[in-house]
C-alpha cells in the first residue's frame, strides 16, 4: 500500500481509499519513506479507518511498524457517542510510559565507577525482566482499590515521593472512572508487579543532557547542559497485558451482539456506550493508574539510590520530576469542539502551550514530550507547536523497530552489541538476552525526531545521551 501513499506537505504522506473518505496519514522524513518496507501497517492503519465512528485521520507516526491490529506509533480518534473502543488499539501495556527526572548534578562530579553504583543500588530493589515481580511485600500484594481511585497520588500520600511529582504526572497520576469490579479474575492474579520494569525495551536510564536546542524553554523545564538525568520506561505489566487479552476476547466474542464485526481480531471492539465498551475504560483506567504508580516507586526508589550514593539530601541533588507522559492509552477529549476518544499506540501527548489541559505549571509552554531512543542512541525532550493538533495532539513515542526481534537476535553478536552500545554502562544478568534490544535494530532517533519537527509540528528544546541503563530479560508487547 506504500505506493498509494502521496506527499501533500513536508514528511506528510496521506492516502484516501476508494469507497472511504477517511485519509490514512502517515509522517515520514524522505529517508524513512524510502526504507519503509511495512505495508502491513498501512493496511492495519487502513483496516481501522474501516471502524463506526471513526473521524479522519487515521495516522502513522515516524515510528511506526506492524503491531496486533493497529500499528504501533498508530493514532485512532472516534467520535464518543457512536464511536467504538478497541482494546487493541491502546496495546497490550496499557499505559507504557516515560517519565523523566531533571538533576543539579554536572557530569563534571561524577564518573562511570559512580554510575554503576547508582545503577547497582537501583537494581536492587528493582526488578527488570518478563514476569518478575516485587520483593517488596507492601508492592506484591498492592491496594488495587485505592490504586484504581487515586493512581500515583495514593504512593505520594503514603509517602513515596513528593506532592509536586503529581502536578508534573499526567492526569495528575489518575485516569478517573478505575473499578476493579470491571477487571477479570485473572488480571488482578497479576498485580504483584508495581516497582518493576519490564522486558523488551522497557528500561530506567541515568544520562547526560548533551544538547540544548532552546535555552529559554529548558531553563524553564530545569534542562542543563552536561547534567545528569534519570529516564523511567515501563507500564502496567503484566496486569495491563492481561487485561488488553482478556477484552479483546471478549469484545471479539460479542461482535454480532454488540453490532460490531472489525476486519480483524486485533481490532476487536465495541461501542463506547455498551456494556463491554464502558468495562473495558474502567479496567483500562485502573492498569493506567497501576502503571503511573509503577513508575512514581521506582522513582522514589531511584532518588534514595542516589542519595544513598552520593551522600547527600534530594534538596542538593535535585532529582526532580519534568514530566510523566502516558502512551498506549485511551483517553476521552476534545478536538474541534468535538468529544472523542482518542486512541494512541506507541504514540504520546503533546498539548502545546495554551490547551486547556495542560498542568499549570506548563500552561504557558505546552507539556514536554519524552521520546526515548535505544540504549546507545540519543532521546529527546521536544513540545508541541499549535499545528500538533492536526495529530489530535500526538507525536510518536520513540525511534521505533526497524528490525524484527527475531532477526536481531540472529544477526547480531555480543560483540555487536557491545560495540553498538559503546561505553553505555549496561546492567543486565545476561548480555545475550538483549541482543533484540541492539541500537540498530532500531531507525535512526535523530530522523524520527526531525521528521515531525520539519513538519512543524514538534520543537526540540534537548538531545539526551545515556551513560548507564538497566535492562530486563524477555520479549513484551
Amino acid at each position: 500500500m506504500k505506493e498509494q501513499l502521496k506527499e501533500v506537505s513536508k514528511n506528510c504522506y496521506t492516502m484516501v481509499p476508494k469507497g472511504n473518505n477517511i485519509e490514512i496519514r502517515v509522517y515520514l522524513s524522505q529517508r524513512l519513506f524510502n526504507e519503509f518496507t511495512e505495508d502491513e501497517s498501512i493496511f492495519q492503519l487502513y483496516n481501522a479507518s474501516l471502524l463506526p465512528g471513526i473521524v479522519s485521520p487515521v495516522i502513522g507516526m515516524p515510528d511506526i511498524h506492524t503491531g496486533y491490529g493497529l500499528p504501533i506509533g498508530g493514532v485512532m480518534a472516534v467520535r464518543y457517542d457512536g464511536g467504538v473502543v478497541s482494546a487493541g488499539a491502546v496495546g497490550m501495556d496499557i499505559n507504557c510510559g516515560v517519565r523523566l527526572m531533571t538533576t543539579k548534578i554536572s557530569t563534571d562530579e561524577i564518573d562511570k565507577e559512580i554510575i554503576g553504583k547508582i545503577l547497582k543500588e537501583i537494581a536492587k530493589k528493582v526488578p527488570a525482566g518478563v514476569g518478575k515481580s516485587s520483593e517488596i511485600k507492601e508492592f506484591k500484594k498492592p491496594d488495587m482499590e485505592s490504586i484504581a481511585l487515586k493512581g500515583a497520588k495514593y504512593y505520594v500520600e503514603k509517602g513515596f515521593g513528593r506532592k509536586t511529582d503529581l502536578e508534573a504526572t499526567e492526569d495528575n497520576g489518575c485516569i478517573e472512572g478505575g473499578d476493579i469490579s470491571a477487571i477479570p479474575q485473572e488480571a488482578l492474579n497479576r498485580t504483584d508487579q508495581l516497582a518493576t520494569i519490564g522486558g523488551g525495551n522497557h528500561f530506567l536510564e541515568i544520562g547526560k543532557i548533551e544538547k540544548i536546542f532552546d535555552e529559554k524553554l529548558a531553563s524553564e523545564f530545569g534542562l542543563k547542559k552536561k547534567h545528569l538525568y534519570v529516564m523511567i520506561h515501563t507500564g502496567s505489566r503484566g496486569f495491563g497485558h492481561q487485561i488488553c487479552t482478556d477484552y479483546t476476547n471478549i469484545m471479539w466474542k460479542n461482535s454480532d451482539k454488540n453490532g460490531v464485526r472489525p476486519p480483524q481480531k486485533g481490532l476487536a471492539c465495541a461501542p463506547i456506550l455498551s456494556k463491554d465498551g464502558q468495562n473495558y475504560l474502567k479496567a483500562m483506567a485502573c492498569a493506567a493508574n497501576y502503571a503511573f504508580c509503577n513508575r512514581q516507586l521506582i522513582m522514589h526508589i531511584a532518588r534514595e539510590a542516589f542519595v544513598d550514593v552520593l551522600k547527600k539530601p534530594e534538596s542538593e541533588l535535585g532529582l526532580d520530576l519534568l514530566y510523566d507522559v502516558a502512551h498506549n492509552i485511551a483517553k476521552i477529549e476534545k478536538h474541534k469542539g468535538i468529544k472523542l476518544l482518542v486512541h494512541r499506540k506507541g504514540a504520546t501527548r503533546a498539548l502545546p502551550k495554551g490547551h486547556p489541559a495542560n498542568p499549570p505549571c506548563y500552561s504557558e509552554t505546552g507539556h514536554p514530550a519524552i521520546i526515548p531512543g535505544s540504549m546507545g542512541t540519543a532521546s529527546y525532550v521536544v513540545v508541541g507547536t499549535d499545528k500538533i493538533e492536526e495529530t489530535f495532539c500526538s507525536v510518536n513515542h520513540g525511534a521505533g523497530r526497524s528490525m524484527s526481534r527475531k532477526k536481531a537476535r540472529s544477526e547480531f553478536s555480543k560483540k555487536d552489541f557491545r560495540k553498538q552500545v559503546g561505553n553505555v554502562i549496561v546492567s543486565t544478568s545476561n548480555i545475550k538476552s538483549l541482543l533484540d534490544e541492539a541500537p540498530l535494530a532500531y531507525k535512526d532517533i535523530d530522523e524520527v525526531v526531525y521528521t515531525l519537527v520539519e513538519a512543524g509540528l514538534t520543537k526540540p528544546v534537548a538531545r539526551l545521551k545515556p551513560l548507564g541503563v538497566i535492562k530486563g530479560e524477555g520479549e513484551e508487547a
